[in-house]
């Protein structure tokens, strides 16, 4: 922090009047055998009694839960250890669950010898085990105050080494070794954490949420590299404004960071140019105000978060985001009236954008009080839109089986590539449509679309029960595209699953599904 330029500003720790740290010792209710890394939820329900019992209320601080549950071999130098290793939290409340060791300790880090034998890193020196482990307490107690991942910048790995959000956790203290130059904490974060009341000393405002309102937003494509612009409204202030390049794949642990600072209007312009060549990705927007409060950036309901597609060469396509901008009236207005689509659909017809925006608009209106065509056994011409054909059957994982639009506003783009039509079908999802034998070819493609970070699905199209396609494992940003014969097909089934590792977020979309003569 005193790097950055906030001063020696750190954690404020629960202190006795000795001046001492306080500890809270709780013993486990099991034995030994009956914990394991996915402990940490019955382990903090068994600290809660004795933290309650010092006049602490756990739901209302930052708790680090240090877990003796190490096995150190002094003999042979073999250590294993089977804790819980994880944290979340906000700038209100967090809990950090964290390794504890007989070896752990910070005068061990500069020390190339002894050697030790860790389960999970294998042979390595006291140092390097000292690193990984206290670089883990940091790194975890960064989740626990509400940062999330983030990568190094080239120009910040040249200068400082790697993000501490990042992979730091590893190289936590290797340059006390001369083995590279360890870790850092970058800007984007150090701002999020000047205003926590835990570095800031001052919980002023602790309870009200995040308010903060972006308006004026424009895209300006510069080659290489974006710029984001906008005004920022909040109470308590805005006094930061984050910027996320995350790159499609790898989670959040690739996204490098940019910074702004807005001005006494509340302007601000972010410069996106730190960019994954050949990825997709979105750009996710976080306003840090006085009190701590930060916007969240995770899950769909965002409306700060915009695709960007990087080729090859590392320019730039902005188009799914640039039309988001143009269709942000319309979309505002679908939780609205009929009348109200109506009614922001007219300055998109009459604007300059492009035939897609335009036929995008026209979809999007038309899905308020939505009501199906025939069935593709009824329907007529050579072609049909499975979104807009009435359904034999059709249910999602969660939510509500909805043509055409998203239950939380978002566009249907995938990979930065927009589609005027699609179907929402979060797995576990299955939607049936009757083609009485007169179609011929099925064609559309699948993925999760952009701006929802998280979840993992499998596509699967089935012709009167038998299998004509399987996607393979899709992430966000991953587009898959099919092409099959359905000749003589009476029953058509689109499924979703759900990848075997449950639905969280796994929001599937089959995006512009069609079947042909």
């Amino acid at each position: 922090m005193k790097r950055l330029g906030f001063g020696p500003r750190t954690i404020r720790i629960d202190y006795a009047d000795d001046g001492m740290m306080k500890v809270h010792l709780v013993k486990g209710s099991q034995p030994y055998a009956k914990y394991d890394v996915q402990s940490g939820g019955p382990i903090r329900n068994e600290c809660l009694p004795t933290l309650r019992a010092a006049g602490i209320d756990p739901e209302k601080e930052t708790i680090v839960i240090f877990c003796n549950m190490s096995n150190w071999n002094a003999e042979q130098r073999v250590i294993t250890q089977n804790s819980p290793y994880y944290a979340g939290g906000t700038n209100r409340s967090g809990t950090a669950w964290q390794v504890d060791s007989p070896i752990l300790e910070l005068a061990s880090l500069a020390n190339k010898e002894p050697r030790v034998k860790d389960g999970q890193y294998g042979d390595i020196s006291i140092g390097r085990y000292n690193s990984i482990f206290i670089g883990g307490v940091c790194h975890e107690l960064g989740h626990a105050l509400g940062l999330p991942h983030n990568k190094e910048r080239p120009d910040e790995q040249a200068a400082f080494g790697t993000a501490l959000m990042g992979s730091g956790n590893r190289t936590y203290g290797e340059n006390l070794r001369g083995e590279g130059k360890g870790s850092f904490l970058t800007l984007a974060h150090g701002l999020k954490l000047a205003s926590h009341p835990i570095f800031s000393g001052s919980v002023k405002g602790i309870d009200l949420p995040s308010n903060a309102e972006v308006s004026a937003v424009t895209l300006e494509n510069r080659g290489k590299a974006f710029t984001l612009s906008g005004t920022v409204k909040a109470d308590p202030p805005a006094y930061a404004v984050l910027g996320y390049m995350d790159p499609d794949g790898g989670g959040d642990y690739d996204a490098t960071t940019c910074t702004a600072i807005p001005d006494a209007e509340g302007k601000f312009v972010l410069d996106a140019n730190a960019l994954a060549a050949g990825k997709s990705g979105v750009f996710r927007v976080v306003v840090v105000q006085a009190n701590g409060a930060a916007n969240s950036f995770a899950g769909a309901s965002s409306r700060i978060t915009f695709p960007y597609l990087v080729a090859a060469d590392g320019s730039v396509d902005l188009s799914a985001s640039e039309a988001r901008l143009e269709l942000a009236p319309l979309l505002e207005s679908l939780e609205r009236p009929a009348d109200g689509a109506a009614a922001a659909l007219k300055p998109v017809e009459a604007s300059s954008a492009g035939p897609l925006v335009k036929e995008t608009a026209r979809v999007l209106a038309a899905s308020v009080g939505f009501k199906p065509g025939p069935s593709p056994a009824a329907a007529e011409g050579i072609l049909c839109h499975l979104s807009e054909a009435a359904p034999k059957s059709a249910r999602v994982g969660y939510g509500r089986a909805l043509p055409n639009r998203l239950p939380e506003g978002l566009l249907f783009s995938c990979g930065s590539r927009l589609f005027p039509r699609g179907l929402y079908a979060h797995a576990m999802s299955s939607h049936v449509w009757d083609l009485g034998g007169k179609w011929k070819s099925l064609e559309g493609h699948a993925g999760l679309p952009d701006g929802h970070d998280g979840g993992s699905c499998v596509f699967v199209v089935k012709a009167d029960g038998k299998e004509l396609w399987r996607s393979p494992k899709t992430e966000p940003g991953a587009l898959r595209s099919f092409k099959v014969s359905i000749d003589g097909v009476s029953n058509l089934e689109l499924l979703v699953e759900d990848a075997g590792d449950g639905i969280g977020s796994d929001w599937g979309c089959w995006f512009a599904p069609q079947v042909t003569r």
